[in-house]
């Protein structure tokens, strides 16, 4: 970005009503952040000097979010007057009497609009060395929408609502985008001389156009294309659809990177996930939060990742991890259910309806199926057999499992913790691990195998059993 003196005004006072919700409009998320921090992060992207968020409907709500996101945001009550002209007012006011720059005022409903745009109608702006420039856009159906009004020579003449529209005006296609770049001075000028005279008792920042226009300064409209660069979001349908097609954007950007996805409209990617050329994304993957993917790994089908780090060769299918790091080669699935806190080493194993919380499990090492993992590490090279289950929870507290490094934990064992298995040893089948087991033991508690001969017979005759029974041992003539 060309070094300039520029401000950005965020609008976020509205109630948005129409989302019959209890959160903030601006709140609601899409692509994994909320629709105004999308907003915060294209204005970040202009490189302002100062980024002014106008807040008043659950304000607290709104402005914490806000400052969460982008600290170094100043916050702007509107007061009891209604209306995107006396936000704009205000948040004027917020700025150094010496400022004498650009303000680009943005709504914190619409989540689309990007830096490349802005920077664009910025630099427009300051060449034809205008008061105002506003992005507009042709729709078929602008019902509902502000309109352009023009001169027949194609000037930009002012801006209409269209509760306040007549009916010539209301046939007009081009509308009003709510994006807008102004000169601060004609601006501040402007506002200054509107009321809120009009059908919605409000103060009309549209309004300023005409105002500029009759003191002598440049107006324009600059059409954009891409209608979803201004698409607002006022209800759950149109959340829905701008989620729709911010996902669609990003996999596509993924795409034209390197990156197969061979079912995009299944497959849902977070604005800040990262992803290296040649992973494939297979179909019904959902890709959440900070998630980053190395090169050559392979997700999905049917996966979800949230804050998850995967390195390089991966296999995760038909899995839910969240808060996990996979080393390179680490195969999951399928159906493994990988919460916070695991960490799967190089070349190890989480296989099939297994489940893990803060384990750490050495480079190697194997928990192929059935069992549960939770508050353990496991050393390099160890297996650890189906149906095991590390008891780490004792009614009141947490405690910790240690398997060494070359362990063969038998199936159907339960570890009490605290207990630690050290290196090289053998735990037999059916095992209840209470005491540590020394490096090069086996350990085992089984009771020896008792048989009772002719109990079927006798307790469960005239049964399937019994018939299977006589069978076998010939006793069925008898």
């Amino acid at each position: 970005m060309v070094e300039r003196s520029l401000a950005v005004v965020i609008l976020a006072a509205g109630q948005g009503t129409r989302m019959k919700s209890s959160l903030p409009k601006v709140l609601h998320r899409i692509g994994g952040r909320s629709l105004i921090a999308h907003v915060l992060d294209t204005a970040a992207g202009l490189s302002p000097s100062r980024v002014i968020t106008v807040v008043r409907h659950d304000r607290d709500r709104v402005a914490a979010a806000v400052l969460e996101h982008a600290p170094d945001t100043v916050i702007v009550d509107q007061d009891a007057t209604p209306g995107t002209g006396r936000a704009v007012e205000q948040a004027l006011e917020a700025l150094p009497d010496d400022f004498d720059g650009t303000v680009v005022v943005l709504s914190g409903d619409v989540p689309l609009v990007d830096t490349v745009t802005l920077d664009r109608l910025v630099r427009g702006h300051l060449d034809g060395g205008r008061a105002m420039t506003l992005l507009s856009a042709i729709f078929d159906n602008p019902t509902g929408l502000g309109r352009i009004l023009r001169s027949p020579e194609g000037a930009v003449t002012g801006i209409v609502e269209e509760k306040d529209a007549d009916e010539a005006q209301r046939r007009i296609t081009e509308i009003n985008g709510g994006i807008y770049v102004f000169a601060r001075r004609a601006v501040q000028d402007a506002l200054a001389q509107i009321d809120t005279n009009n059908a919605q008792g409000e103060k009309y920042l549209t309004d300023a156009a005409a105002r500029i226009l009759s003191g002598g300064g440049a107006v324009e409209a600059v059409a954009t294309d891409d209608p979803w660069l201004i698409a607002g979001v006022n209800d759950r349908a149109q959340l829905a659809q701008a989620g729709r097609e911010l996902n669609a954007r990003i996999v596509r950007a993924h795409q034209r990177a390197g990156v197969t996805i061979q079912d995009p409209t299944t497959t849902w990617i977070d604005a800040d996930v990262s992803i290296a050329a040649d992973v494939e994304i297979l179909p019904g993957t959902f890709l959440q939060g900070a998630t980053s993917i190395a090169a050559d790994a392979i997700i999905g089908p049917d996966t979800t990742l949230v804050d998850c780090e995967v390195a390089e060769g991966v296999r995760i299918r038909r899995s839910e991890a969240t808060l996990a790091v996979f080393a390179a080669g680490a195969e999951v699935g399928p159906f493994a259910f990988i919460r916070p806190g695991t960490e799967l080493g190089a070349q190890g194993k989480i296989g099939a309806f297994v489940e893990t919380k803060n384990a750490k499990i050495g480079d190697g090492s194997k928990v192929p199926h059935l069992s549960y993992v939770g508050d353990a590490t496991i050393g390099t090279g160890s297996n650890i057999g189906a149906g095991t289950i590390f008891a780490n929870y004792d009614g009141v507290k947490k405690h910790q499992s240690t398997v060494g490094d070359g362990v063969r934990v038998g199936s159907k064992n339960v570890l009490i913790a605290p207990v630690t298995i050290e290196d090289g040893t053998y735990t037999a089948a059916g095992t209840v691990v209470r005491k540590n087991v020394p490096s090069g033991a086996l350990a085992l508690n089984v009771a020896p195998q008792r048989n009772i001969e002719g109990w079927v017979a006798e307790h469960r005759p005239g049964t399937s059993t019994a018939e299977a029974a006589a069978r076998s041992t010939g006793t069925a003539a008898e």
